[in-house]
């Protein structure tokens, strides 16, 4: 009795895992989202004030969102770093893009880098949310803005979920909404089914 009382409850503290790469050019914000997404949603995890340095490899985030657990790979954005990508893609059930609102000069780059991640192989089918960070600065560009550049490479999606959305990654506008937008996106996706924790 005791051991199918134990394997139930084994069972039921089971939770599938979901892979998030979170990229983009360097200093987009990805590792400032990251830290306001672990304020969000890890209970006690101190809130604001701390020191966000460039990532320089990988950081890593886990959370857990309703009945799954969301794994955050949040990857360096340095060009000599995108190589590096690539061995996380057949691993990631989602991507969050993030680019710099604020660095107009930059958004072609952060487009063809975009295309690039599109083109990949093992991303086929992957959802893609696509954050358009930095919107508490008074000189970011708007969403629809980024969007019409963006809607060059429309035709490269195929068929994925995919929505952009301006998020700030200081003050944590969007974020929640964006994170389970992703989140449930994951979980629908049969073709990338989830692990198990």
């Amino acid at each position: 009795m005791f051991t199918l009382l134990s394997g139930l409850w084994q069972r039921w503290q089971q939770r599938y895992e979901y892979y998030a790469l979170i990229i983009g050019l360097d200093a987009a914000g990805k590792t400032t989202l990251l830290e306001k997404i672990k304020e969000i949603y890890i209970a006690k995890y101190p809130q604001g004030g701390k020191k966000v340095i460039p990532t320089v490899g990988l950081n890593v985030a886990k959370i857990l969102l309703h009945s799954i657990r969301l794994v955050f790979w949040d990857l360096g954005g340095q060009l000599d770093l995108h190589e590096l990508w690539h061995n996380y893609y057949r691993e990631a059930h989602g991507i969050i893009y993030v680019i710099d609102s604020t660095d107009r000069e930059r958004l072609q780059e952060s487009k063809d880098v975009f295309d690039h991640v599109l083109m990949t192989r093992e991303l086929e089918g992957v959802p893609i949310l696509i954050l358009c960070n930095k919107q508490e600065h008074p000189n970011a560009m708007t969403v629809q803005d980024i969007k019409q550049t963006l809607n060059q490479s429309a035709h490269k999606l195929g068929l994925r979920d995919c929505k952009v959305q301006g998020v700030s990654a200081v003050s944590g506008e969007n974020v929640r909404e964006s994170v389970e937008w992703l989140a449930s996106r994951m979980q629908r996706n049969p073709a990338r089914p989830p692990k198990l924790a």
